[in-house]
C-alpha cells in the first residue's frame, strides 16, 4: 500500500488505541463536549499522557476543537467534536451495526445509539 493512500493515512491516527473511544466519549457529552478530566474519569485505564496526545492528534486532524477557560483556577480544557468528528461517529455506528450482525459472540448491545450507552 502506498504511503500516500487515503486509507493508510487515516488509519495512522484512527487505528491508535483509545482514539475511537475518545470520539465516542465526546459524542456522549452535552453539546458533544467534555472536559479533559471528565474523559480521563470515563476512560478507565487511559493515562493522562496518552489522552493528551490523542486529543492533540484529533485536534490537528480537525475532528476535535479545544477551548481553554483561563478564567478558572485551575485552567480548564474543553474538547468538542467538529462536524467532521460527528461524521466519524456515524462510521463508528456503522462498525457497531456490522459487529452486531456478523460477530455471533458479541454481547447484545442495549443501546441503539452509542450516545445512550452507559458503558
Amino acid at each position: 500500500m502506498q504511503d500516500e493512500c487515503t486509507v493508510n493515512q487515516t488509519v495512522k491516527y484512527l487505528g491508535k488505541k483509545w482514539t475511537l473511544l475518545i470520539i465516542l466519549e465526546l459524542y456522549k457529552g452535552d453539546g458533544y463536549t467534555r472536559r479533559f478530566t471528565e474523559m480521563k474519569e470515563r476512560l478507565p485505564g487511559i493515562t493522562a499522557k496518552v489522552l493528551s496526545a490523542r486529543l492533540k492528534e484529533l485536534e490537528e486532524e480537525g475532528l476535535v476543537e479545544k477551548k481553554i477557560d483561563t478564567k478558572t483556577i485551575p485552567v480548564r480544557s474543553e474538547y468538542t467534536l467538529t462536524e467532521s468528528g460527528l461524521g466519524l461517529v456515524e462510521v463508528i455506528k456503522d462498525i457497531k451495526r456490522w459487529a452486531l450482525r456478523w460477530k455471533i459472540e458479541n454481547l447484545a448491545c442495549g443501546a441503539q445509539d452509542c450516545r445512550d450507552c452507559v458503558l
